[in-house]
This record gives structure tokens, C-alpha cells and sequence, in this order.
């Protein structure tokens, strides 16, 4: 395999998510969906922490003027550490009781797009949203299952988003804020697995964790796989770039429903290229 690390640590994740690089403070967080979860893995010592939330946590990302936003539940929260809190921020609008946030990225301008999904998984009452300003906006009509992996490219031009459900891979043109059409991009095939978290590498390939597959994928910037990165845990859910120079990656897992040896892990590999730094919440 591809230098793959299994991060030590004192737990698993039922539902990792959300994964975060935070340059500020040289440590990667990201989330346990189900089992209501923050984690932070600080770079230089390898130490790994965790904290309990007050409900389902989706995903994490840092703020402009310092600290934290997180979708917990069906709202958005901030967080802070040392010592650890979080406060609700805002209720999503119009989603029901039966859904929970699922996953979200910020873009160059500071809003954050984010979905909610089924706690069944498996009707189509899901909703995608944009936040910004601290107000939400409905970024689409298109009713979700299980959506995930917002991913903006690195000139800004268009958005990436998937109903794991469907196994395909939309994208958005993206222009002040608002979304263009949407186009299939990637339709999976058999045995690529189901769509999942993805991210954008400095070259402009696309990296898209591959539920059921064991694997993350990278295509090239017209939609063709490229290479795959073999993991030891079948339930691949995120992926994000790391580290001082952005040449690691960390890989999210879940534990949920099966029973392997590294079923929720977090891994770190080396994917043989760079990332490129996160963008922050403006808050």
C-alpha cells in the first residue's frame, strides 16, 4: 500500500466526517457523525483528542477571526478549545426532525455550503444549503439522500457535490455566490464504490473517498481516474490534505455496521502530491 499509517489512538469512529486542517493550530480535526464526536490530531506531537457533542457533529471548519463553526444537529455551532465549548449559532431552516447535517466546505469568500440528510438514509429528504453572513440561503431545489462532499476547484469556477445515493459526482458553475446548473460530472462505475467526501490537490485533481471501495480515487481534471490508494477498511468516507507542507492526507473511516480491524480509523498516506490550504468561515 501507499505508505499508509494507521493513526494510533484510544477509540474508533462509528462515522468519521468532516475532516479540517488547521494551519493556526498545526492539527487536523475532524468528526464522528454518529458517535457525536470532535477530534483534533496535533501535527507535531501525534497526540490525538476528543470531545463529546451535543448531538450528531457533521463536519468542522475554522473561522476567519479565529476559533470554529461545526454542523451539530440540524444547526450551526461555534466551537473552541482549551477548554472546550459549543454554542449554537443557528437552526438550519425547514429541515425536519428525521435529518441531520451531514457534510459542508467553505469557499474563497468565506461561505460555507453544506447538506442535510435522512437519519434512514435512504428518502430523498435531503437539502443542500449556503451559509454566509450568518443567514441561510437554499443553494438548490434538488431534494438529497445522502449528500456529501462539497469541494470548490482552485480558480473558483465551479462547485463538486454528490448524492451518494445516485454514485454520481455533479458539478455547479459558481458565480457570486450562486450556483449554475447541474451537470453530471463522474458517474461511478462498478466497483469504484459510492461517492463520498472529496477534495481538490494543487494541480487540480479531484480526490473522492470511496465508501465500500477501500479506497480514494484521484481524477484528473476532466473526470478520468487516475490512481487509487488502496486502505485496510472498506467504509471510506473523507479526505483532506495536511501537515506544514500540505503533503500528507488523512482519511476518515467508519466503524458503523461492520466488523474490521481498522473499521474507524483515521489514516494518514502519502498521496504524491500537495494540497492547498483550507478556506476559513468569514465570520
Amino acid at each position: 500500500m501507499d505508505h499508509v499509517r494507521v493513526i494510533a489512538r484510544s477509540r474508533v469512529d462509528l462515522l468519521g466526517e468532516g475532516l479540517f486542517w488547521s494551519e493556526r493550530d498545526g492539527a487536523v480535526l475532524w468528526t464522528d457523525i454518529l458517535g457525536k464526536r470532535i477530534n483534533r490530531l496535533t501535527f507535531a506531537t501525534g497526540k490525538v483528542e476528543s470531545w463529546e457533542t451535543p448531538d450528531v457533529a457533521g463536519w468542522i471548519i475554522g473561522c476567519t477571526e479565529g476559533g470554529f463553526v461545526a454542523g451539530i444537529g440540524r444547526s450551526i455551532a461555534r466551537i473552541s478549545f482549551d477548554p472546550f465549548s459549543c454554542e449554537i449559532l443557528a437552526p438550519i431552516p425547514g429541515v425536519p426532525e428525521t435529518n441531520r447535517v451531514n457534510d459542508a466546505a467553505a469557499d474563497a469568500q468565506g461561505r460555507i455550503w453544506l447538506g442535510t440528510m435522512p437519519l434512514s438514509c435512504d428518502v430523498p429528504t435531503g437539502t443542500f444549503h449556503r451559509f454566509a453572513n450568518g443567514a441561510f440561503t437554499r443553494a438548490d431545489d434538488t431534494p438529497y439522500t445522502i449528500p456529501n462532499g462539497p469541494a470548490i476547484d482552485p480558480e473558483g469556477r465551479f462547485l463538486l457535490h454528490t448524492d451518494s445515493a445516485m454514485g454520481v459526482i455533479f458539478r455547479y458553475a459558481l458565480r457570486d455566490g450562486l450556483l449554475g446548473a447541474r451537470e453530471p460530472f463522474i458517474t461511478f462505475e462498478e466497483g469504484w464504490g459510492t461517492p463520498d467526501g472529496m477534495t481538490f490537490d494543487a494541480e487540480g485533481h479531484l480526490w473522492v473517498a470511496c465508501w465500500g471501495a477501500s479506497c480514494v480515487t484521484r481524477f484528473a481534471p476532466d473526470g478520468t481516474p487516475v490512481r487509487r490508494i488502496e486502505l485496510p477498511a472498506s467504509q471510506i468516507s473523507n479526505c483532506a490534505f495536511g501537515g506544514p507542507e500540505l503533503d500528507r492526507m488523512y482519511v476518515t473511516s467508519s466503524a458503523d455496521g461492520v466488523d474490521e480491524e481498522h473499521a474507524g480509523a483515521l489514516f494518514e498516506i502519502d498521496p504524491g502530491c500537495r494540497g492547498l490550504p483550507p478556506f476559513l468561515y468569514q465570520d
